[in-house]
């Protein structure tokens, strides 16, 4: 089946590539994955997918599992809306080499050039969909209050004063409150969500994107309270939590957008792949690509990334320093394995079409999948990389690529807040 219905894919830079994606064209949102964090193949593939439904299909939000605050510096960027310390800040704490590498310089330096012949509204943004910012976020939401409103930036201090002794390490935050009766922070903070709400009235006509970027730090701040505490309650419940502020995250920027908003997201397969098809969701996890499913239905495209072996840049424990590590060659129970050999070394694969459902009965098999975040283990990979999933319900179609190199990475300026991660395989 798979020789039969995947389609090789010409050099990235061919036209005739771009031309394989036009079928999305008329979506909503595309969801495309990765395997890993730290495979140079997978960002470079994403990056030219996404400047084909850039040019030619009006796609004008690239929303990315990355903090808010640190894509928002480079989002100042790519639209020029003012100085931006993206070389400073972005993404300068541990996984650096996710979003700091060359091919998200590369594809940021594209969407500059390209937005600097659009005018300032239809310059395409940049944005961060993830939780771990409170510190960042905090100061934000502070710094907007202290030009626009000083009054109620005394009040967002005394506010958010509870979780000051927390801010270098919130997981010890969920520890004290969960484990150590420390009172939660909760009801500060959801108290200065609801102040910022309540000033949106004043700002709909003048200050829309600084008052749009200051609320949505205010969320983050709410969620990432939420989640430290739930990882001590478990990490499905964490996991849950995070993935729909991700959702949340994304509603959010399609209705600041306005009508004509079509979203391109960029995230790891277990957040991309529908989670009701794996083991996650068999367990009761949701994900982001399960949710705007159910959201926008075909509007949303969910498509996978995988591949057989070669290198990925990861770390062998959360905060060590990033290797290059070689990928071994998958298991002969997985889902790689299958294309594999199908003996296509690049391909696109897709099930959407109402008459390939001989294909999609053919995966739905429920084989196991390989998934690498920023920790790789390879001696234990069939525990900690491999889980069970039926493809042709969890994606709508799966980008295959052989053999794979590792990312590189860029110099950190400085190392800021040490907020963690705490799911097992660090995706």
């Amino acid at each position: 089946m798979l020789r039969e219905y995947a389609e090789p894919l010409p050099a990235l830079d061919s036209p005739a590539f771009g031309e394989l994606f036009d079928r999305y064209a008329d979506a909503r949102v595309v969801l495309i994955g990765e395997a890993s964090h730290g495979t140079s193949d997978f960002y470079r593939t994403r990056a030219a997918i996404s400047k084909r439904l850039i040019e030619r299909h009006g796609f004008n939000i690239v929303a990315v599992e990355a903090d808010w605050p640190d894509a928002g510096q480079v989002d100042r960027q790519v639209r020029e809306l003012g100085p931006s310390a993206w070389k400073e800040k972005a993404f300068s704490r541990f996984p650096t080499w996710m979003w700091r590498n060359t091919d998200i310089a590369d594809f940021t330096h594209w969407l500059r050039g390209h937005n600097q012949n659009l005018a300032q509204e239809q310059r395409v943004e940049f944005r961060g969909l993830d939780i771990y910012s409170m510190r960042n976020s905090i100061s934000e939401v502070l710094a907007w209050l202290d030009q626009n409103e000083p009054t109620l930036a005394r009040e967002a201090r005394q506010r958010y004063g509870c979780l000051t002794p927390w801010q270098d390490d919130p997981a010890l935050y969920g520890h004290f409150v969960e484990r150590g009766g420390e009172a939660p922070c909760e009801k500060a903070v959801v108290e200065q969500l609801h102040v910022l709400l309540a000033e949106r009235l004043k700002h709909l006509v003048d200050g829309g994107e600084a008052f749009f970027n200051a609320t949505q730090n205010a969320r983050v701040v709410r969620a990432a309270e939420q989640y430290y505490r739930a990882m001590y309650r478990g990490s499905m419940a964490s996991w849950n939590l995070r993935d729909k502020h991700m959702f949340d995250t994304l509603k959010a920027l399609l209705e600041h957008r306005g009508a004509d908003a079509k979203a391109i997201v960029w995230a790891h397969n277990s957040h991309i792949g529908d989670a009701s098809a794996t083991v996650m969701g068999w367990s009761g996890e949701f994900n982001i690509g399960q949710l705007c499913r159910a959201a926008y239905g075909r509007d949303a495209v969910l498509i996978g990334m995988s591949t057989d072996r070669g290198q990925v840049a990861a770390a062998d424990d959360w905060d060590g320093p990033m290797r290059v590590k070689e990928v071994l060659a998958s298991r002969p129970d997985s889902w790689e394995q299958q294309f594999l050999k199908a003996g296509i070394p690049a391909s696109l694969t897709d099930w959407r079409d109402a008459k390939r459902e001989d294909l999609r009965q053919a995966l739905s098999e429920v084989l196991l999948e390989r998934a690498i975040g920023v920790i790789y283990r390879p001696e234990t990979e069939r525990h900690s990389h491999y889980f069970e999933a039926a493809l042709s319900e969890q994606f709508d179609a799966m980008v295959w690529i052989e053999t794979t190199q590792a990312v590189t990475p860029m110099p950190v300026a400085s190392t800021v807040s040490h907020e963690e991660d705490t799911f097992p395989f660090g995706i």
